[in-house]
């Protein structure tokens, strides 16, 4: 396949994440050092901005700045939740023909591949010969092929870090306290909250994700027993629990136009849970719910080493196929390697093994129908990198010397 010569075009969309930038000055550092492209632009709002020709000159930023814009957390170029139509698609390839994009590179998710893989089918069916690329980000860690996106480890690594800390809250002032985590379909993001628990005794105490179908009279029975044992309970929850029919425990009614519903920008799961919690088994309990919401993906200084390393590779990796002359399009993903200890590598799918797919929490890493394996301790505790050590005191008694 001959090399193309021309300009590429970089867009963000989707959630953000801690590392999506990183991607995006890996494409950048990529693209200025081939000789097959010329120029290299960003797109403002992802597809919204190239239908509209709202591109900026990426090659103009100087690299301190790019250095700057790297370890910033969300979308340095902004994003957007827009499902392209048969006729967006069209004008995009104008676009395209209109500033010589020879390249174009889409960091996102599910979402994300899905736009890639139709502006792919159209550019072929109107015989325009562009490189189209997906380049892997969500912190729901639930790309198909892949064994884990950038921005996941991240992610992952503030919600242990924030169980860590409420559950030494929890234990300063005993209860029941819910805590409701980022995960429509799938429960990867809720599982790190296991990294949490370090002996019996911490939390959480019970995990609840999408992968099981969730009981209402088996929760409650699992917090009265958890209570019973240790004296309070902590409890983390993945947003989209369903029931055995697949109904949504607690659901907006408002959805983005990839048919997603609105989950993480309310309390109302969190609401619902409490308020049963105490229905259920007493009035009189100290029972409190937090909904982490948006925080997990876009707090500052909470970042995993391995995943801002890897969010960058996957940009310069993205370049080196597209600009190799043997992949025409495809969506990058990050493999393991066998052995120990972790090592990553790279490759590419094509976009319709990624396009409108889920990966879900396997079941090795579930057990039961309220809690996590240790095996996943083993498939996370790479990507987060270590945790902080809680100190505990040795807590010597002092004879009582009064009867």
């Amino acid at each position: 396949m001959a090399r193309l010569q021309g300009n590429a075009l970089i867009g963000q969309s989707g959630g953000p994440t801690c590392v999506i930038n990183q991607s995006l000055v890996g494409l950048v550092e990529a693209c200025t050092r081939s000789d097959a492209i010329q120029s290299v632009y960003g797109a403002l709002q992802g597809i919204q901005g190239i239908l509209t020709e709202n591109l900026i000159d990426l090659g103009a930023e100087t690299q301190a700045t790019l250095e700057a814009v790297a370890t910033t957390p969300c979308a340095a170029l902004k994003s957007v939740r827009k499902k392209p139509t048969q006729d967006d698609a069209a004008r995009v390839l104008e676009v395209f023909k209109a500033h010589d994009i020879r390249y174009f590179f889409y960091i996102g998710g599910n979402d994300s591949a899905e736009t890639a893989h139709l502006l792919n089918e159209t550019a072929v069916a109107a015989g325009y010969d562009v490189r189209l690329f997906h380049v892997p980000k969500t912190i729901d860690n639930d790309l198909a092929v892949t064994d884990h996106c950038p921005g996941y480890g991240s992610a992952a690594r503030f919600v242990a870090q924030a169980i860590m800390g409420d559950d030494q809250d929890n234990k300063s002032l005993p209860g029941i306290k819910i805590d409701v985590i980022m995960g429509r379909h799938a429960g990867w993001l809720t599982a790190a909250s296991r990294l949490s628990r370090v002996t019996e005794e911490d939390g959480p105490h019970l995990i609840y994700v999408p992968e099981r179908a969730f009981s209402w009279d088996a929760f409650l029975g699992d917090v009265q027993r958890t209570y019973d044992a240790h004296g309070r309970c902590l409890v983390a929850v993945s947003e989209g629990i369903h029931d055995a029919d697949g109904v949504l425990i607690a659901e907006g009614g408002e959805k983005d136009q990839f048919g997603n519903a609105q989950l993480s920008g309310s309390g109302a799961l969190g609401d619902l849970l409490a308020g049963r919690v105490k229905a259920g088994l007493g009035s009189g309990l100290r029972v409190r719910a937090d909904t982490f919401g948006y925080l997990q993906r876009s707090y500052f200084g909470v970042v995993s080493p391995s995943d801002a390393d890897e969010a960058r590779k996957v940009g310069h990796k993205a370049v080196e196929v597209a600009t190799g002359g043997e992949v025409p399009h495809g969506s990058l993903v990050i493999l393991r390697e066998e052995g120990t200890p972790y090592r990553a590598r790279f490759d590419v799918t094509d976009l319709a093994n990624v396009a409108q797919k889920t990966r879900v929490l396997d079941d090795v890493y579930i057990e039961g129908t309220n809690d996590v394996s240790a095996a996943f301790l083993d498939y996370a505790l790479p990507l987060v990198g270590e945790l902080p050590v809680r100190g505990r005191l040795a807590a010597q008694p002092v004879a009582k010397r009064l009867s």
